[in-house]
């Protein structure tokens, strides 16, 4: 690190061979070894092989955001009759926890000898970006022999405020980071999605999917209505909206579905949460080499971000992302990795 201190990096693998990577600088997943259909294992996020990548040259790659992924509408928000500033750190927008946001903390590790697992723990002061009240913050990631990843997130606070943790992995299946996504097909459990103003904050209508380019109840090629005149598309040259997820109770529910033709390789994504943010790495536009030396031109990553509905804070008929004194935020999402 810049003051000398030092970073670690964490393994975990599991019976079956797959590996997984995670440093503390913002509990950030680095990599992801899973095999293809011949067996071969690559890497199915995209990022960095150095340490100065994530600190200078990163674009969330596999961190987990906070206090509040997502954007929050002109970086403030009414709480308790108080009126808190943020910073606007995208546009007139606020976003992913700010300037120095979770993603950037180097956080305290705690890895478990007797399995896969490791946890980590953040300490946000009262104050910390805007936010008020002291936040514990916990991220557990646990790789099985199912071959799933599990991640848990915990938080509480003495004061109230908004929590809306996520980790911010971008998936690319084809393993070598040296094409893009668009011929990945995507299975969304969601017939409902947020209309975003041309800022990005979502317009508070929930608007069904139906006859939409965003209607992939079945399994659709990303590429297969990406490039459709459609005003919500040309708002975010792609897909950057945060889908409904269509559940009946609580608990974890299928969230989506990924396969990639060419390897075979296969992701199933669990979670606890309401909602998910599907980008297609719309912004990434060749100025950031990453692994490997591969250059990341647009929609080179997929990232499927569970949480609560972005500028919650600000919609009161959003589910609720506001953690009060003696409450525990809880959240659990599920990585299963497959072959096809």
């Amino acid at each position: 690190m810049p003051d000398g201190s030092q970073i670690d990096v964490f393994t975990l693998t599991n019976a079956n061979g797959i590996e997984v990577r995670t440093i503390p600088l913002g509990a950030i997943i680095v990599s992801i070894k899973t095999p293809d259909r011949k067996g071969n294992f690559d890497d199915i996020v995209i990022g960095h092989d150095t340490l100065d990548g994530y600190l200078n040259k990163s674009r969330f790659f596999g961190a987990v955001v906070g206090r509040y992924g997502n954007r929050i509408a002109k970086g403030q928000f009414t709480l308790g009759g108080q009126t808190y500033a943020l910073a606007v750190n995208n546009g007139p927008n606020h976003l992913h926890g700010g300037v120095k946001g979770f993603d950037k903390l180097v956080w305290s590790a705690h890895p478990f000898t007797t399995s896969s697992s490791i946890t980590y723990t953040l300490f946000s002061p009262d104050g910390d970006e805007g936010y008020p009240g002291r936040v514990e913050a916990t991220v557990h990631y646990a790789l099985t022999d199912d071959d799933e990843l599990i991640i848990d997130y915990w938080a509480r606070s003495d004061k109230a405020t908004p929590i809306n943790l996520t980790n911010h992995s971008y998936f690319n299946l084809a393993g070598d980071g040296s094409r893009d996504i668009t011929d990945h097909v995507v299975m969304l459990n969601a017939d409902k999605y947020l209309p975003v103003d041309d800022t990005k904050i979502p317009t508070g209508e929930i608007a069904t999917v139906e006859g939409t380019p965003f209607d992939f109840r079945k399994p659709m090629r990303i590429g297969e209505r990406i490039d459709a005149e459609h005003p919500q598309l040309t708002i975010a040259k792609g897909y950057d909206h945060c889908v409904v997820l269509t559940r009946t109770g609580p608990g974890l529910i299928q969230a989506a579905h990924v396969e990639e033709p060419t390897t075979g390789r296969t992701l199933d994504v669990k979670t606890t949460e309401p909602g998910m943010q599907f980008y297609s790495g719309n912004v990434l536009d060749g100025t950031i080499t990453g692994k490997s030396g591969h250059v990341y031109k647009t929609r080179y990553g997929l990232c499927l971000e569970t949480q609560h509905f972005p500028n919650s804070p600000n919609q009161p008929e959003f589910p609720s992302t506001i953690l009060r004194p003696g409450e525990e935020y809880k959240s659990r999402t599920v990585f299963k990795f497959g072959v096809k």
